[in-house]
């Protein structure tokens, strides 16, 4: 009960917006530049505007995963009424590799959020074998990671870390 209490991605409910209750599996490190992100870490707009280096731990090089980051805040956390956003989408990502040697399916979108402390989330599934995601997503707005895992049979995510990001003022950017 004490670890349900402090995991991040309850705390910061990811656990209940985003994802049901998971058992993480696999190792996933995402930096952007010399910065790793850790769950709740506040990075500015202006810090994650290139796409980051997504590291993952995996069996090996015959096991794939899918990326997916999402910002479920949209347009703001008080009424995020086109939840969630989807930031990312790359699949065929070789276990032991970064998410570089994946498809990209859908470009990395820079966060920009205009109202309120929004989450960017990204979400590890591993898959049945390569080439098996075939349900892509039409739309940014109004993607569900849950519905996306359950159409494309990836079962519950393997790893998963967020980051808070906020609208910065001229004299906040760096």
């Amino acid at each position: 009960m004490a670890r349900m209490l402090t995991d991040p991605l309850i705390v910061g409910r990811v656990i209940g917006d985003v994802l049901d209750s998971f058992t993480p599996t696999t190792k996933m490190f995402v930096t952007y530049g010399n910065k790793q992100v850790y769950n709740g870490h506040e990075f500015y707009p202006s810090a994650v505007i290139t796409k980051p280096r997504v590291e993952i731990e995996g069996d090996d090089m015959r096991t794939f995963y899918t990326l997916v980051m999402v910002d479920p805040d949209v347009p703001g956390p008080s009424d995020p009424y086109l939840r969630e956003h989807l930031q990312w989408l790359v699949t065929d990502i070789p276990g032991t590799t970064d998410a570089t040697f994946g498809k990209e399916l859908v470009s990395y979108e820079n966060p920009r959020p205009n109202i309120g402390i929004h989450r960017f989330i990204f979400v590890l599934f591993k898959q049945r074998g390569r080439q098996t995601v075939k349900n892509f997503p039409t739309s940014r707005d109004y993607f569900n990671t849950r519905r996306f895992a359950a159409d494309n049979e990836l079962g519950l995510p393997v790893a998963a870390v967020f980051f808070n990001a906020q609208r910065e003022t001229a004299s906040r950017r760096r």
